[in-house]
């Protein structure tokens, strides 16, 4: 990381079905191995299942569920005089977006179902309504950061 230039933020990638760029970075996260019609494949289908499910726009339904699960919150190790602290930091917006991107990827690979796009379908769904195992982790991570808000000035 340079001290004195300034890093530009890359453009990020749109898919080419719906030109959303939530979309292009769910597909880029899951993708493995190169392996990107696969990951679209994936996403597709789970978004043609959420249209047929909700009879809603698929593309808003996964827009409510990413904000709904992007943490406020987290807390970081600091170590302060040989101990450590959890101190709770605010999440910047585009780590909390990754987080919540990566949660949701998460706790749908670890559904029991039958494809991976219903999987995540129902994550997506789950995740729009508030519930859900990765709207879990955002609560857990917000509750630590409340538990240890006794260390919050050892922020820096």
């Amino acid at each position: 990381m340079p001290r004195r230039a300034h890093i530009d933020k890359r453009i990020e990638p749109v898919d080419a079905v719906y030109r959303n760029e939530v979309v292009g970075k769910i597909i880029n996260r899951l993708m493995k191995n190169g392996k990107k019609s696969t990951a679209e494949r994936v996403i597709y289908d789970a978004l043609r299942i959420i249209e047929e499910r909700e009879k809603k726009d698929p593309v808003s339904v996964l827009e409510q569920a990413v904000k709904n699960v992007v943490p406020l919150l987290e807390v970081k190790a600091r170590r302060v005089g040989g101990a450590t602290y959890q101190v709770p930091v605010e999440v910047r917006q585009d780590r909390g977006f990754s987080l919540g991107i990566r949660w949701m990827l998460k706790s749908s690979q670890a559904r029991t179902g039958k494809s991976m796009a219903e999987k995540f379908a129902a994550e997506i769904t789950d995740a729009a309504k508030g519930q859900g195992a990765s709207i879990k982790k955002r609560e857990d991570t917000h509750k630590m950061a409340e538990a240890n808000r006794a260390f919050a000035h050892y922020r820096w």
